[in-house]
């Protein structure tokens, strides 16, 4: 694992770093997700996390059954994160690392991107000392629990479906956050349904 960088110093101070920067949306492979909306457009998502760190029965267990979306240390998902989620979005809560990975519940984008407040805390394991509250580095969302999936659908049975072979979970299994197009949305749901 490389060092992390120190912000530069000068004259005794340290000079903040700028703000991360992203491709223009347009020319990147994830374009379509940035694209503009329209009109009362809701868009899909799908975000992991380990359940011993933090499970759907724990969001649905929290206060309002909504949590910050937090700990992100990848610069494709930040952009997700920051930039791609909007009120009213829905996100596929995905158990990763489990027996069986998969997805378990649906949620709801309640707060817009916002900086991570963990990557400014010392004592937190996602503390980076790059990301100031000036210019931050990382950003979160907060969900709302909307319903669990009548059972698991796992990683297992969305890679033998056919129609989901493009689907960003994948594709790019290390992401975290990725887009669901609406097909891939609607499919999902309906394999969650069947006995």
């Amino acid at each position: 694992m490389a060092a992390k960088k120190r912000p530069a110093r000068t004259g005794g101070k340290a000079t903040a770093k700028s703000a991360p920067k992203s491709a223009p949306y347009s020319e990147g492979k994830w374009a379509e997700a940035f694209a503009p909306r329209a009109a009362g457009e809701r868009r899909y998502w799908l975000a992991k996390s380990e359940p011993e760190t933090f499970s759907f029965d724990d969001l649905l267990s929290a206060k309002d059954r909504t949590t910050c979306w937090d700990g992100v240390r990848n610069t494709a998902a930040r952009n997700f994160l920051r930039d791609g989620m909007k009120l009213g979005d829905q996100v596929f809560f995905y158990h990763s690392m489990a027996q069986p990975s998969g997805v378990v519940g649906i949620c709801e984008v309640v707060r817009e991107g916002y900086p991570d407040a963990s990557a400014f805390d010392r004592k937190s394991a996602y503390f980076d000392p790059d990301s100031v509250p000036e210019t931050p580095m990382w950003y979160m969302v907060d969900v709302r629990a909307v319903r669990a999936l009548p059972r698991l659908v796992s990683l297992a049975e969305i890679k033998a479906e056919k129609k989901l072979a493009k689907m960003a979970l994948v594709r790019v299994s290390r992401l975290s956050v990725v887009p669901v197009t609406s097909a891939e949305w609607d499919l999902v749901i309906r394999m969650a349904e069947r006995p």
